[in-house]
């Protein structure tokens, strides 16, 4: 028994030993330290951007001026060349390219910066209006002056061959690239008695494809590509018809009506479906592209110029202007995307008229987000920012100075001519 309690004696020592080990092991001096690792800060790239390109007359060099669409305010502004027609937001909205026409240059740049500006020059007579592309690594001007298309390295901003450039129909004044960089379909207006032509680019070897079969031209103004890549659609406003491309066979399969004088169309990819506005008729057509039927819904809206489709798919708004005693009065139309039924009409501005006819004024733009649709204001100088939730006008934001000065003194705002919305 003696054995057992000094065991036992012995046990309790060592328990008691090891507790008050613990219990030292628990203080200050051995606890361990855990050092806060604080979580990667935000990227303070902007979420969503509106650019919005305005001309300065023949003489001065225009400008760009980036929106932050979540702040309302303008991020930056750049100069760009003389009369600037048409911009595009390439490589995921990284960089913004301005077709200058009236000195055979594009600008491009980052649109959350306004400096550096690099200046790409094209061949003499140009004269640039349009810039498209569904690539990253290219980028295609239209060149009216020349009847050609120009290829641009986005990675190191020259000129690729054919440095002369692609020859297409004359007077050429819309691309689309299929979303598979396959084909570039090029929309030749036509001039001076001259017919035109929907030109078809293999955008792989820049070479210019077999002639369109089953085609009639007159004067096509506008030419879309579907998302699924498997249809083009050209919008000819001289004989207001638009027609279905087939981009396998190259052939059009169905053509129809949306009136003599339409002159704007916009291909909405949430819902498949193409917008048409004629302000000769007064009216606004949307066709569903889902099918080759293309079946028509006709809404009358008086003196439509663009539509602007909201990416969620919810509606659709279409600005008008009216023109009486030298004033011209500006509208938005608000349209309910799935009935077409008209929802509200925007007020926006009544002011001389200083600019020439469709499109310059009044082109419109949604935001990726669906949170706010812009127009371009030429006539006023100002870019019109419409709130989407109330379908209120929030705010009119001044274009740059302009070199022209008022009766006072004061520069005159530039006129705002294209309006483009990032991804």
């Amino acid at each position: 028994m003696d054995f057992v309690a000094e065991v036992s004696t012995i046990v309790r020592a060592a328990t008691v030993m090891l507790l008050m080990l613990i219990c030292l092991s628990c203080g200050e001096t051995y606890r361990p330290v855990a050092t806060p690792i604080p979580p990667n800060p935000p990227n303070p790239a902007l979420t969503h951007v509106v650019v919005v390109v305005s001309d300065n007359g023949s003489s001065h060099s225009g400008a760009t001026t980036t929106i932050d669409v979540s702040g309302d305010s303008a991020v930056s502004q750049s100069v760009v060349g003389l009369m600037p027609a048409q911009a595009a937001l390439v490589q995921n909205g990284g960089r913004v390219y301005v077709a200058n026409s009236g000195d055979d240059t594009v600008s491009t740049f980052s649109p959350s910066s306004a400096t550096p500006v690099t200046t790409i020059s094209l061949p003499a007579g140009s004269i640039p209006t349009y810039v498209a592309t569904a690539e990253s690594a290219t980028v295609y001007v239209a060149n009216s002056g020349t009847n050609t298309v120009s290829a641009i390295s986005a990675i190191t901003q020259t000129l690729e061959p054919p440095l002369s450039g692609i020859p297409v129909g004359v007077n050429p004044v819309s691309m689309a690239e299929t979303p598979n960089e396959q084909t570039l379909y090029v929309a030749n207006a036509g001039t001076g008695g001259t017919g035109g032509s929907v030109t078809s680019i293999n955008a792989i070897n820049r070479t210019v494809n077999p002639a369109i079969s089953n085609a009639v031209w007159v004067s096509p103004v506008t030419v879309v590509a579907r998302s699924d890549s498997n249809r083009a659609y050209v919008l000819d406003q001289g004989d207001g018809m638009v027609s279905a491309i087939d981009a396998g066979t190259s052939a059009v399969i169905n053509s129809v009506s949306v009136g003599l004088g339409a002159n704007f169309m916009l291909y909405d990819p949430t819902l498949n479906r193409l917008y048409v506005s004629n302000p000769a008729k007064n009216t606004v057509t949307y066709l569903d592209a889902s099918n080759d039927a293309l079946a028509a819904v006709v809404i009358p809206i008086a003196g439509p110029v663009s539509v602007a489709a909201l990416p969620d798919g919810t509606r659709a708004y279409i600005s008008s202007a009216t023109v009486s005693g030298g004033y011209v009065t500006s509208t938005v139309t608000v349209i309910d995307a799935l009935n077409g039924r008209v929802e509200s009409t925007i007020p926006v501005t009544t002011v001389p008229k200083v600019c020439a006819s469709n499109p310059a004024e009044l082109y419109m733009a949604a935001a990726a987000d669906s949170t706010r649709v812009y127009v371009g204001n030429c006539d006023a100088g100002n870019v019109a920012i419409v709130q989407t939730l109330s379908d209120t006008l929030v705010l009119q934001m001044p274009a740059p100075e302009g070199a022209l000065l008022s009766s006072s003194g004061n520069p005159i705002p530039q006129n705002p001519v294209f309006v483009v919305a990032g991804p």
